[in-house]
């Protein structure tokens, strides 16, 4: 009889779990601002692609999602004559997605600065700093040792970094999830948190990305070359921003194999081929990256007016223009002395290559 009693109890029990379990639903909260006007967004159309959850944001921006399972999802926000966004969320409680922004198609920065046009992905500091429920964090993975042969590899950088991506086709934002970018390729890797699965994306359809350096914990951003010119020809991969305004100051990371050099008879050198990658950093005017002049005397003079001022400068700080760190300060010196300027890093993030 007790054994009786103690098998109804288990299956009461049981019973009670999986019903409270399917039972767990959750609301699904968030307000909707254009990046333009700082308006609140009104009309769009909010879904969680593959399931039946949407809703429409009202007149004060804002939207609610009822009785969401918990799950991990990919949010879609649509409206006409906006850019439309994506970002993979992780519903396991009741999640206020906080402010998104919205930019009209086709938006351009009201400062005229020449790279700001391209980086809106102005999401990354929310996406970040106040909105931790969205999936991603810290965490640094490895890669998988490259072939005996050619040792090295061609990542720009080879840990994972969450990042913020903003396509060509209809100017889609997508975030939420793990980037890495491979030179040789010009290809991204996308992974999830949660995925050993990685799906890649051409560089030629993305343009512009915005990654957290998972090392420094600050924002790096990254524009298509397709969208400048060197010496009159469009470029190919991508520059990281360094310094952003009037003349903005970029870098590029090339990569290159130096073949062995192994000598068999005297048993001396390399015996692997190796990749080598190195730094090499532009300005730009207009549509057109130059490489910065080795010189001094060419150097100072894209200054225009203000060469006596820049000159003044770095020889007051010893700036040594052979250093990177150095270019940084001057760059930003420079730039600085113009309205609107919002300086992209606090400092030079130098990782070697």
């Amino acid at each position: 009889m007790n054994r009786f009693r103690e098998l109804l109890l288990m299956i009461s029990l049981l019973t009670f779990s999986v019903q409270e379990l399917i039972a767990q639903r959750f609301t699904l909260t968030g307000i909707l601002r254009n990046g333009a006007t700082e308006e609140l967004i009104s009309g769009a159309e909010i879904t969680l692609r593959d399931f039946a959850f949407s809703a429409i944001s009202n007149e004060s921006g804002k939207f609610t999602i009822d009785s969401v399972f918990a799950n991990t999802y990919v949010l879609n926000i649509k409206l006409n004559g906006f850019q439309s966004y994506q970002a993979q969320i992780q519903v396991k409680e009741d999640l206020n997605l906080g402010v998104i922004t919205l930019f009209p198609m086709g938006y351009q920065d009201a400062t005229g600065a020449a790279l700001q046009k391209t980086i809106r992905a102005t999401n990354i500091a929310e996406l970040f700093n106040k909105r931790p429920n969205f999936i991603g964090g810290n965490a640094i993975y490895g890669i998988p040792p490259e072939p005996k042969k050619l040792q090295g590899n061609f990542y720009l950088d080879t840990k994972w970094n969450k990042a913020s991506i903003l396509l060509y086709r209809n100017e889609e934002l997508i975030e939420g999830y793990f980037v890495r970018y491979n030179i040789n390729s010009n290809t991204f890797e996308l992974r999830s948190e949660n995925s050993e699965e990685a799906t890649t994306v051409p560089g030629l359809r993305v343009r512009n990305i915005v990654w957290i350096d998972s090392e420094h914990g600050v924002p790096r951003y990254f524009i298509n070359g397709m969208d400048f010119k060197e010496e009159g020809s469009p470029i190919a991969g991508f520059f990281e921003v360094l310094v952003d305004g009037k003349m903005p100051l970029v870098r590029r990371t090339i990569a290159s194999i130096k073949e062995s050099n192994y000598n068999q008879a005297l048993m001396v050198g390399e015996p692997d081929d190796r990749v080598v990658k190195r730094y090499v950093y532009y300005y730009v005017e207009g549509k057109n990256i130059i490489e910065i002049p080795s010189n001094k005397k060419k150097l100072f003079p894209i200054f225009g007016e203000n060469q006596a001022e820049m000159e003044a400068f770095a020889d007051t700080n010893k700036l040594n223009l052979k250093e990177a760190s150095s270019l940084f300060s001057l760059f930003t010196q420079y730039n600085s002395k113009f309205e609107g300027f919002d300086p992209l890093l606090p400092k030079l993030i130098d990782n070697q290559p």
